[in-house]
């Protein structure tokens, strides 16, 4: 019996993962995605110089998780572009958040209540697209577990595993931000939510989808929405991740880090401290000197 049912939640549970994500949900998953987009340093510089670029960029934002598990399952990769409401949709959201007249758009979604409640609605979406991505490869593969686990993988990732395809279409190359060398949170939980909604899918999991999904999404948003209101890069599975790799690879805890803090120590005593600034205040920053320059 599921502990959601003995607290009688388990038809909330049933609802939960039946509901439907377009528009609502599905808009807050576009504007999140796109916001990051501008994030990116000379992302603003390219919608200004080729907006067709630029949209280029946002579609692989919003859709990039589609086309790339499209491709792997041996499905049109430019098949979710017959659906014209999403592709509308989108594509007002980037035009808001880029050309809207004094930044309005922009400066409301990057308000922060506004943009924590925005999270949290991306997240759902997010593990909407797992378990989905995982259901069609059980489909198509029955019995193929690690084609399952990828799938549902690549659908939660989104873009972050084409970011050097993206980049390019910037004009960037930068190699070393690959994200399967440097995973995020967001990569690494798409990737354990993976397994586990593959480990349901097998039956080798007792509990139902329903209940996964409405589990899963809470930690999914809860973990978003405090990382994001507290500005940090780190994740939750980082100690937990050390002891493992410890325990099975043998890697050695913690002289990676003494290494790195034994020589910034030096340059850490000579300059003051100030607390870390996010990618999104960076950008922001360079942003306002090339105006101040320009003006």
């Amino acid at each position: 019996m599921d502990v959601l049912d003995v607290l009688n939640l388990g038809e909330f549970a049933q609802y939960f993962s039946k509901m439907a994500m377009f528009p609502v949900f599905d808009l807050a998953y576009y504007i999140v995605s796109i916001l990051y987009l501008k994030y990116e340093p000379g992302a603003v510089e390219v919608s200004r110089r080729s907006p067709v670029a630029s949209w280029l960029c946002a579609m692989l934002y919003c859709f990039g998780s589609y086309i790339l598990a499209d491709i792997m399952l041996g499905v049109s990769p430019i098949d979710y572009f017959h659906n014209n409401s999403h592709i509308l949709l989108a594509s007002a959201v980037w035009y808001l958040i880029f050309f809207c007249p004094l930044n309005l758009f922009y400066k409301c979604v990057a308000f922060m209540p506004v943009k924590l409640v925005l999270v949290a609605l991306k997240e759902v979406v997010r593990t909407r697209k797992i378990a989905a991505g995982v259901h069609h490869a059980h489909h198509a593969y029955h019995h193929g577990w690690l084609i399952m686990v990828i799938t549902g993988y690549v659908k939660g990732s989104g873009v972050a595993l084409m970011s050097n395809f993206e980049q390019l279409l910037r004009g960037v190359w930068k190699p070393e931000t690959n994200e399967v060398l440097n995973m995020s949170f967001p990569t690494k939980a798409s990737l354990y939510g993976a397994i586990l909604f593959t480990l349901q899918e097998a039956h080798l999991l007792p509990v139902s989808k329903s209940t996964l999904i409405c589990l899963f999404t809470l930690f999914m948003a809860t973990s978003k929405v405090f990382m994001t209101a507290q500005h940090s890069h780190g994740s939750p599975f980082a100690l937990i991740e050390s002891w493992v790799c410890h325990l099975l690879f043998g890697s050695p805890l913690g002289i990676e880090d003494a290494h790195d803090h034994h020589h910034s120590a030096p340059a850490a005593a000579a300059a003051p401290l100030s607390p870390a600034k996010t990618k999104e205040e960076l950008s922001e920053g360079t942003r306002k000197r090339k105006s101040k320059k320009a003006e």
